[in-house]
């Protein structure tokens, strides 16, 4: 899954971004609030961790503009500011959680987890495509009944390709799902983990369109 982790402090930055990368997720880090909105408006999203005390546009107000585009993309603020008017103030804007620093790292990413578990049951407990089943709570696959064992990538791109059964994505699509800005890609890193996917679930579970990209879904 991808997150957008807005934060101006480079040590907090780091460490979290960092954290949450170790815990298996694609991190894009901005710094301030104006790149986060761009950021948002062009970019495919999990979730959200955002600051308030933001340069350029403070974070309450890149959270208030958000919702009032009906975005529901799922958001947890961590922040310094630990009144209590200003916790209800932030769930009331439309957050899903409120994490006050200095927090514990690992308390961090339950929580990114707890809100991802909750907006995902909200959505649709299982991913099923034939007799291909991914949990994607649990973070388990079987096929045929099977369980199969994946890496956090290769879970992460067969997640991406069976929330939308049958449609095909490119490659470029794929990247955007599993990958942050700064991964050091290689040019045939998508096509590398297809190919170790196909070897666990077999050729035909996922498909290559020549020249557009791959669907999930057998004949």
């Amino acid at each position: 899954m991808r997150l957008l982790l807005i934060e101006d402090d480079p040590m907090i930055g780091r460490a979290v971004s960092a954290g949450l990368a170790d815990a298996g997720f694609a991190v894009d880090w901005v710094h301030d609030g104006q790149a986060a909105e761009l950021s948002l408006a062009v970019g495919s999203y999990d979730m959200a961790v955002l600051d308030l005390g933001l340069p350029k546009k403070d974070g309450m107000a890149v959270l208030t503009t958000l919702r009032s585009r009906a975005n529901a993309l799922p958001v947890l603020i961590a922040t310094a500011r630990d009144a209590v008017a200003d916790r209800v103030a932030g769930l009331n804007a439309g957050a899903d959680d409120y994490i006050v620093k200095p927090f514990d790292l690992d308390e961090l990413v339950a929580r990114v987890r707890a809100v991802l578990r909750r907006h995902s049951a909200a959505a649709s407990s299982l991913l099923v495509c034939g007799r291909l089943v991914l949990d994607p709570l649990r973070k388990t696959v079987t096929h045929r009944d099977e369980p199969v064992t994946l890496s956090a990538r290769e879970f992460a791109l067969l997640e991406a390709l069976m929330q939308r059964p049958g449609a095909v994505l490119s490659r470029k699509k794929l990247e955007e799902s599993v990958y942050n800005w700064e991964d050091d890609l290689g040019s045939n890193a998508v096509e590398v983990h297809i190919h170790r996917l196909r070897k666990k679930l077999g050729a035909e579970v996922i498909r290559n369109v020549r020249g557009v990209g791959y669907r999930v879904g057998e004949d």
